[in-house]
Formats: C-alpha cells, sequence, structure tokens
C-alpha cells in the first residue's frame, strides 16, 4: 500500500517541476521558475526510486497509470479546466494497466 503513497508523491513533484518549466516558458513567466522546477523533478526522481518493486522498468511502467490519473487532477485542482469523461475513461484504463503490472501474476512466455 506504501507504494502507492510514493506514486502519488512522485506524481505531485514530477508534474508540479514540468509546471515550472511549462509556466516559463508558455505562460511567460520568470525564469526564476526553472529553479523550483529542478529541485521538484530531483524530489521526483528520488521518491520514485522508494517504491518496492524488483526493477526500475516495472515500477516506471506501474507508474505511468497513477501519472495520468494525477495529470488530470491537476488539470482540475490547479488549472481550473474541467476533463472531460473520456479523459477519465482513459486514465481508468491506464491505471487497470498499472494495477495489473504492479500486482498481477507473473507470467513468462514460454
Amino acid at each position: 500500500m506504501i507504494n502507492y503513497l510514493w506514486f502519488l508523491l512522485a506524481a505531485l513533484f514530477e508534474i508540479a517541476g514540468c509546471y515550472a518549466f511549462w509556466m516559463w516558458l508558455r505562460l511567460d513567466r520568470s525564469a526564476w521558475w526553472i529553479a523550483p522546477g529542478l529541485l521538484s523533478l530531483a524530489l521526483f526522481a528520488l521518491i520514485l526510486t522508494r517504491v518496492e518493486a524488483a526493477f526500475a522498468g516495472r515500477a516506471y511502467a506501474a507508474y505511468g497509470g497513477v501519472y495520468i490519473v494525477a495529470s488530470l487532477l491537476w488539470l482540475a485542482l490547479i488549472e481550473k479546466t474541467r476533463p472531460m469523461l473520456s479523459d477519465w475513461l482513459g486514465a481508468a484504463l491506464c491505471l487497470v494497466g498499472a494495477f495489473i503490472i504492479l500486482l498481477g501474476p507473473r507470467f513468462h512466455p514460454t
């Protein structure tokens, strides 16, 4: 269960870090936004290493579904734009995939 907390924190810091660059380059904000953006992205990388998974690639793949849901929540809460039903349906599919990757049985092709 702690993995989900790490995933949520990682998503928060990744999205915040990327959004800082978005603000600088797309919203004409000060270049000073780069500093907290870089710090946030560094924290994202450190936090994601805390996920309990045997392989980094599997942890990153599972994280992708959580990131998508967190991005839509960011859209709604920070950018004040309501996600569409199709956004949520797509995110739900990705989250199901993330659960399968992280918790599913390990079948190996023969």
